[in-house]
């Protein structure tokens, strides 16, 4: 076995290759054979197409089973895999296609027509499509391929995938994420909040940001389990599927938009063990009201981009309202003075920094900027501002650019 990520979870994977791993709400069924076979498809149609290490592979493509198998083809082929919001517009992408020259790229057969000029002027050597449905040019190329496939070997510091910031502080940055960054991650999480044999994770979040993907996906594929897989957060599904669930992963507005409704009760929530808040600040009478409506105290935890999950209120213990809990095993966080990057004493407020095995190694081609956010000793800089308190609980604030500290 390498530190290909894809052989780590692979070893995890249940013994009963017929284990439901992904459902959808139709009660349609994909097992983990079905993710061994149809990945192995995809991951042999990327070699066919010259696919090397490290190639980049671009995917603007709706949420769907396909979409997270094609994931696990390109960890398997050993290519970058770069997902792309549904919601970016065709000059979004022009510009992401020309920045990360991707060897393939993957859309939805609706955009294929007019994104073809977009993926040519970029050099793209194969333009594929796949759909919601499971339909498009790349299953219909891999349906009669061989679904046997020899994982590619692969460093821990080889390029795992490159996830685009949000670019609100100038040109979107692409963020190269490693297999050692993705597995360190996924066990550490997969291990502090206590995934068991019988887990269930309710899944509504997109897949192409790392809540959805790199945390939610990849601590049940850590966990060898299944997921009830929305196409989107709907409460009606979500009231649907609660009971059959013991895990939820959510944004904020997840919650309070449950919390609005009259279905949310301490019964409808009984069989759930653990319900999960990320990517935005839970304010903390979310965190009471759902508390005293259901009886469980949402787990909130902290991350970025660039370094997938940095922080987490503890599973066993007091989840405070307002904090986002304490560094992850392995993960550093100081706060440090805005100007001169020096630590603050403890308690007082400053600029989050961190390091750890998550920590991404810098920007794609951007040298510049990854000096800039990485201080020497693999410091970097959050941008986000906060404390932490006596205890050791990590309060975030808000983002420095906005505040004068």
């Amino acid at each position: 076995m390498t530190d290909n990520f894809f052989d780590i979870v692979a070893a995890r994977f249940p013994t009963d290759a017929d284990t439901p791993f992904i459902e959808l709400e139709s009660g349609r069924r994909y097992s983990y054979r079905d993710l061994m076979e149809i990945s192995g498809r995809y991951a042999r149609l990327l070699a066919d197409l010259g696919v090397a290490k490290g190639d980049r592979v671009a995917v603007q493509v709706e949420k769907s089973p396909e979409a997270v198998f094609l994931y696990l083809a390109c960890l398997r082929a050993g290519a970058a895999y770069l997902p792309l919001n549904t919601a970016y517009t065709k000059a979004e992408v022009d510009y992401f296609l020309g920045d990360a020259e991707p060897a393939v790229f993957v859309c939805t057969p609706g955009s294929a027509a007019a994104l073809a000029d977009t993926a040519k002027a970029a050099g793209v050597g194969t333009l594929l499509t796949l759909g919601s449905d499971g339909d498009g040019s790349l299953p219909e190329r891999a349906a009669g391929l061989e679904p046997a496939f020899d994982t590619v070997a692969c460093a821990a510091d080889d390029l795992a995938a490159i996830l685009y910031t949000s670019g609100t502080t100038g040109r979107s940055k692409g963020a190269m994420m490693s297999h050692r960054n993705l597995s360190s991650n996924a066990a550490t999480l997969h291990r502090i909040w206590g995934f068991r044999p019988d887990d269930l994770l309710l899944h509504a979040l997109p897949i192409f940001h790392t809540h959805g993907l790199f945390v939610a996906t990849n601590c049940v594929l850590m966990n060898g389990t299944g997921m009830l897989f929305l196409p989107k957060f709907d409460p009606d599904a979500v009231f649907r599927l609660l009971p059959r669930a013991t895990v939820m992963m959510g944004v904020p507005t997840f919650y309070t938009r449950l919390l609005t409704d009259p279905r949310l009760t301490s019964a409808a929530a009984a069989h759930m063990r653990l319900f999960i808040s990320g990517s935005a600040p839970l304010l903390a009478d979310t965190h009471r009201e759902f508390r005293e409506r259901t009886g469980h105290a949402i787990l909130e935890r902290y991350g970025m981009t660039e370094t997938g999950m940095l922080t987490s209120n503890p599973l066993d213990g007091e989840r405070i309202p307002g904090t986002v809990g304490f560094p992850l095993p392995e993960v550093s966080v100081r706060v440090a003075d805005q100007k001169t990057g020096e630590p603050v004493p403890d308690g007082e407020i400053g600029v989050l920094e961190v390091k750890g095995p998550n920590v991404f190694s810098g920007y794609w081609r951007m040298p510049e900027k990854t000096a800039q956010e990485i201080r020497p000793g693999g410091w970097f800089i959050t941008g986000d501002v906060g404390r932490i308190d006596g205890r050791g609980y990590v309060h975030i604030i808000g983002r420095a650019k906005d505040l004068v500290i």
